[in-house]
């Protein structure tokens, strides 16, 4: 995540800090500004500055619209200069992208640089491959007594860095709970 006054919509995990927050702290940028373990729904959103009544009225009804859920956090992942743990169901995840990026075509998600959106929580992110191979070994020794992770999904965040950290501006609720 950028250090320029931006916004992001995520739903926050605490359930996994205790597990991912040791391995964030040092090698995941955004957590140093006060990101919280978390899932990006949309990223980067709007400035702070345009998040007026209005834009937040409508997030609000687009996740009212949406069921609560419980994910499960059971393995992890890889994309080139990231760990991460991978969400299931990662559909709800998805659907709420989807949601938002219909309502606000404005903002893709990345700000459109990647085809398809890969729900996860981000452990950490460097770019040195030969490094992320040695805290992914790390973090798999450290994860067998951590994993699974459960967590009851209730709401979004809206986050802003607009006094250059991270913090939760607004939360969402989303609509009753889906039972499994």
């Amino acid at each position: 995540m950028s250090t320029a006054s931006e916004s992001a919509l995520v739903v926050l995990i605490p359930e996994a800090e205790a597990l991912v927050g040791r391995f964030r702290a040092r090698y995941d940028p955004s957590a140093a500004l006060g990101m919280p373990a978390h899932v990006t729904i949309l990223y980067p959103f709007k400035s702070p500055g345009d998040l007026a009544p209005d834009v937040l009225r409508k997030l609000a009804g687009l996740f009212s619209s949406c069921p609560a859920f419980t994910a499960a956090f059971t393995q992890w992942g890889h994309f080139p200069n990231v760990l991460y743990l991978a969400p299931t169901p990662d559909e709800p995840f998805r659907k709420l992208t989807e949601l938002v990026s219909q309502g606000f075509p404005e903002t893709p998600p990345y700000g459109g640089q990647f085809a398809e959106i890969i729900p996860h929580l981000t452990v950490a992110q460097l770019d040195d491959p030969q490094r992320l191979h040695d805290i992914t070994r790390e973090f798999q020794r450290v994860a067998e007594s951590h994993l699974p992770i459960r967590a009851d999904v209730t709401e979004v965040a809206l986050m802003d860095n607009e006094g250059g950290y991270w913090r939760i501006r607004s939360r969402f609720p989303l609509g009753t709970h889906q039972k499994n």
